[in-house]
């Protein structure tokens, strides 16, 4: 699992600790919540939640020549970055319906009346679909949300969905938080090379042909649930600095502790702890970006040297019936 940095969840755990403790009765957890390993949620994190059953993560798997691995193997991003620099395939699927059809099974059997299943974009695969065809299979009543987005911009949705089930709520209401948090979040990255997203079938390979001509350094986004082009940038010094100046300028008008950012990488974490230094410097008013490498699924497709920034933002009290945004 991703490596985690404690600062910068400690106001979830703080919010989830005063919802405990200023409770005058235990809080009836009725709804489960179930994602997938593409949303990188911090190691720290998921600990801490181990003894509530409240969420579970099915791993998506990753092919590595005619090897088959699972999020959370030992050692599973070195053996994709070798194998990415020897030019052997490496490819990913959606997990099986009935990955998903036993996790839901498993939170009927721990009593939870219904589950709340987020999930990496459905523009970027088709996990959602077999989420759904899953759920078809059990009595329990599972609404599947596609978060439309990846990483941890999907994985802030997770969390506000799971701190909305702490908090007592039914099925609808755990939903709507974790759509308006993806809502509110946006994921800009670098990447070296085009070439990995165009095996992937993630960009076109006219894109990925110019970019190798013309020695471009993209900087890409994620939006409307695909990866689209944002600025085609000379050097990879410059599409750094400018992968900065736009997440700086997405913050700046924002209330400080209302932010929320993340910085993924894979095979150059001195770079990440560095952009994220940098953008310390640039937000002094925000929570410190959350730094950990690249859930492997995701890895396999960006290649070697990827460096991305989560914007997120609390969403819009509206929705917030638990009484559970700060």
């Amino acid at each position: 699992m991703p490596d985690s940095n404690a600062a910068a969840w400690a106001w979830f755990r703080a919010r989830v600790a005063a919802l405990r403790q200023t409770s005058r009765a235990p809080v009836q957890v009725r709804t489960a919540v179930v994602t997938d390993s593409a949303a990188a949620l911090p190691a720290e994190w998921l600990a801490g939640l181990a003894g509530d059953g409240v969420l579970s993560v099915v791993p998506m798997p990753v092919m590595v020549g005619s090897e088959i691995y699972g999020e959370g193997e030992d050692d599973i991003l070195d053996t994709i970055a070798v194998a990415l620099a020897a030019g052997t395939a490496v490819k990913t699927s959606r997990p099986s319906p009935g990955q998903f059809e036993q996790a839901y099974r498993a939170a009927e059997r721990r009593g939870f009346e219904a589950v709340v299943s987020v999930h990496i974009s459905s523009g970027l695969s088709g996990t959602a679909d077999a989420a759904r065809l899953g759920a078809a299979k059990v009595g329990i009543p599972v609404e599947v949300v596609d978060s439309q987005t990846v990483g941890m911009a999907q994985g802030m949705a997770v969390q506000a969905a799971v701190s909305a089930a702490l908090a007592g709520a039914d099925a609808a209401t755990v939903a709507a938080a974790a759509r308006a948090q993806a809502a509110q979040t946006r994921v800009y990255f670098y990447v070296p090379s085009l070439e990995q997203l165009r095996r992937g079938g993630r960009i076109g390979a006219a894109a990925s042909l110019l970019g190798t001509m013309l020695a471009i350094k993209p900087l890409l986004a994620v939006d409307g649930g695909r990866i689209v082009p944002l600025e085609k940038v000379r050097s990879a010094a410059k599409a750094v600095a400018r992968l900065e100046e736009i997440v700086a300028a997405e913050a700046a008008p924002l209330p400080g502790q209302s932010v929320r950012l993340a910085v993924h990488h894979f095979g150059n974490s001195a770079e990440a702890e560095g952009l994220a230094a940098r953008l310390a410097a640039a937000l002094p008013d925000c929570p410190p970006a959350q730094i950990s490498s690249l859930p492997a699924v995701l890895a396999a497709h960006a290649g070697l040297g990827v460096l991305a920034v989560i914007v997120g933002k609390h969403p819009d009290p509206a929705w917030d019936a638990a009484g559970l945004s700060s």
